[in-house]
C-alpha cells in the first residue's frame, strides 16, 4: 500500500483585585500552578486520573459524568442521561464521539485535532512543556465569576489553542475555554480538594455549545485501573476485520491501475509552509500555487502564484523551463527503464527490485477498533493501528513502520485508501541521530476524494514536523497541501486545461503516444 505522505506577551495582572502586580511571564504562572496543585513530583506520578459524579443540566435533566485520562494521550469524557450518552474520546490513534442521538463516528480534520489536543493537554499536567511541544503565551487578566484571573493561551504542536485561567491567589485553574470536537466549551472549576497529594476540583460547571451542566464530583481517583478499552470504540459498533494481508495486497496490486488512470488527470494545488519558533510563534510562512499533471507515475508541478500573487512573465518563463526540464528527465528515465526491462526479458531475468512490501506493515503494526462508516459519501472500512511491541525491527523501513500509530479509512470496493492519519510514537533517528532526528509527535494526514466516479485522488495533505539536524539545528514546521479542479484530458483535449491569464502559460502535459 502506498500513501503520500507564540511570543510571550508581557502584561500587568492584579493581585487580590486591588493593586497591580509586577508583569509576569507564562512560565512563572505555570510554575506557581504546579506548586499549588501538589508539586511537580506528585503531578508527574499521575498515570491515570478518574473523575466521576452527577450533573444537572440547565433544562433540569439529571445524569452521570465521567472523565478518564491516561498517559500518554488517552482521553474519555462522558455525560449520560438515561440512554443518551454524549461521549468525546481519543484513544491515542483516533478521535471519536457519540452524539445525543446515539450516532458514533470518527472525528477528522480540525475536530479530530481538537480532541487529540485536549488529550495531550490534560495528560501533560502542564509539566515538561518543551518535551510535549506545548507553547504558552501570557494574555493578561480577565474576570471569572466576578473575580480576577490570570489568562494564558496554551498551544499544542498542531496549532490548537486553549485559554486557561488561573486564580492569582491560589494559583489553581479556575476556567478553561476551547473548541473540542467542533463544539465551543467552557469549563469552570471550584471546590478543590486534596487526593493523593494532588488538588482536584469537586465542582465543575461545563458549558458545551448552548448547554450547561452543573457537575458534582463524587469520586476522584489517581492511578486507579483504567483499561485501554475505556478509550476504544464501543465493541457493539465494531465489525470483524477482513483478511488484511489479502486486502492490502489488493490495494497494492490496484496501484498500477490507479497510476494509469491518474495519467489522464490534471489540476491545481496550493502549498502553505509555516515554520515556528521554539515557543510556538510563527517564524516564516510561505504560500505557493501550482498546476500539475502526472507523467510516468510522477507528479509534475508548475508554480503559477507566490503568496497569492501571479508570477511575473519572467518568473513564469523560468518556472515553465523547469517543468520542461523535468519532463525531459522523466521521459529519459522511462526510456532507460523500458530498455533495461526489455534486456532483462531477453536474458530471461527479472528486472523487478525487491521493494518494501506490505507484509512489513502487517508485522510491525497491530490493528484494532475496526468499524464501518461513511466518508465523503462512500462506504469505508476504518480501523486504528499501533506499534506491535513483539516485532523486532532491523531495517530502516521496519523501524519507521514500528513507530507509527494512527487510523486509516479504506474503500474496499475501489481498493484504495480514502484517508490516513498517522504520527510517530517515538523519535526516529537517522544515522543514529547524527544526520537527523525526526521527533516524537511528528504527524501527517493524507486525504482523497472519489473523482469523476472513477478513482480516488488526493485532495488534502498536512504534516506537522519536528526535526533536529546534525544534533544542532532544530526545526518545527507545518505544511498543508490542497488539490482541486481535477480535469480529465487526453491527446485531443489538452487545450482545455486552464491557463493563467497575462503570463506565459504553464507547461502543458505532454501528448501521450498512441
Amino acid at each position: 500500500m502506498r500513501t503520500r505522505l507564540l511570543s510571550i506577551l508581557i502584561a500587568l495582572t492584579l493581585t487580590g483585585g486591588a493593586y497591580p502586580a509586577p508583569a509576569q511571564d507564562a512560565g512563572k504562572i505555570v510554575e506557581q500552578y504546579v506548586k499549588a496543585a501538589g508539586g511537580g513530583r506528585a503531578l508527574a506520578k499521575i498515570q491515570t486520573l478518574t473523575l466521576e459524579g452527577t450533573f444537572t443540566s440547565d433544562d433540569g435533566k439529571m445524569g452521570t459524568y465521567t472523565l478518564d485520562t491516561k498517559l500518554p494521550n488517552r482521553y474519555y469524557s462522558e455525560l449520560m442521561a438515561g440512554e443518551k450518552n454524549l461521549i468525546e474520546a481519543y484513544n491515542g490513534k483516533s478521535a471519536w464521539h457519540q452524539n445525543a442521538a446515539g450516532d458514533l463516528g470518527t472525528l477528522v480534520g480540525p475536530e479530530g485535532m481538537q480532541l487529540e489536543a485536549a488529550a495531550q493537554y490534560y495528560n501533560s499536567r502542564l509539566l515538561n512543556l518543551k518535551k510535549s511541544k506545548i507553547a504558552l503565551a501570557f494574555v493578561g487578566h480577565a474576570q471569572v465569576r466576578g473575580r480576577d484571573a490570570v489568562q494564558l493561551e496554551v498551544t499544542t504542536a498542531t496549532g490548537v489553542k486553549r485559554q486557561v485561567y488561573f486564580d492569582p491567589e491560589t494559583h489553581l485553574v479556575v476556567k478553561e475555554a476551547a473548541t473540542v470536537g467542533g463544539v465551543e466549551e467552557e469549563i469552570l472549576y471550584d471546590d478543590y480538594r486534596t487526593v493523593d497529594g494532588v488538588k482536584l476540583p469537586y465542582k465543575i460547571e461545563l458549558h458545551r455549545g448552548n448547554d450547561k451542566y452543573e457537575i458534582t464530583v463524587t469520586r476522584a481517583a489517581i492511578n486507579g485501573t483504567v483499561g485501554e478499552r475505556v478509550f476504544d470504540f464501543p465493541v457493539k459498533s465494531q465489525v470483524k476485520l477482513p483478511d488484511l494481508k489479502a486486502l492490502f495486497k489488493e490495494i497494492d496490486d490496484n496501484q498500477k491501475a490507479i497510476d494509469k488512470i491518474r495519467e489522464n488527470y490534471a489540476g491545481s494545488q496550493s502549498e502553505e509552509e509555516t515554520e515556528f519558533e521554539g515557543d510556538g510563534r510563527v517564524k516564516k510562512r510561505e504560500a505557493n500555487e501550482y498546476t500539475f499533471f502526472y507523467l510516468n507515475g510522477e507528479e509534475v508541478t508548475t508554480r503559477v502564484k507566490k503568496d497569492g500573487k501571479p508570477l511575473s512573465a519572467e518568473e513564469q518563463k523560468k518556472e515553465n523551463e523547469k517543468t520542461q526540464k523535468r519532463i525531459v528527465e522523466l521521459q529519459k528515465h522511462e526510456t532507460k527503464k523500458e530498455a533495461k526491462a526489455e534486456k532483462a526479458k531477453e536474458e530471461g531475468k527479472s528486472d523487478e527490485k525487491d521493494e518494501p512490501g506490505i507484509e512489513i506493515f502487517l508485522r510491525a503494526c497491530q490493528f484494532v477498533n475496526p468499524r464501518r462508516e461513511r466518508f465523503r459519501g462512500q462506504d469505508v472500512l476504518v480501523f486504528d493501528f499501533e506499534p506491535n511491541p513483539e516485532f523486532k525491527a532491523h531495517k530502516m523501513v521496519e523501524k519507521i513502520a514500528q513507530k507509527l500509530a494512527g487510523v486509516v479509512w479504506i474503500d474496499e470496493k475501489a481498493h484504495d485508501v480514502a484517508r490516513l492519519e498517522a504520527y510517530f510514537t517515538g523519535d526516529m533517528k537517522i544515522a543514529g541521530g547524527l544526520l537527523a532526528n525526526l521527533q516524537k509527535g511528528t504527524s501527517f494526514v493524507f486525504e482523497q476524494a472519489f473523482v469523476n466516479n472513477e478513482v480516488w485522488r488526493p485532495t488534502y495533505m498536512e504534516a506537522h514536523v519536528g526535526v533536529r539536524f546534525l544534533l544542532v539545528k532544530g526545526i518545527k514546521a507545518s505544511v498543508v497541501t490542497r488539490y482541486w479542479d481535477y480535469k480529465k484530458f487526453n491527446v485531443e483535449t489538452l487545450s482545455t486545461i486552464a491557463k493563467p491569464k497575462g503570463t506565459d502559460a504553464p507547461a502543458e502535459p505532454p501528448a501521450k503516444p498512441h
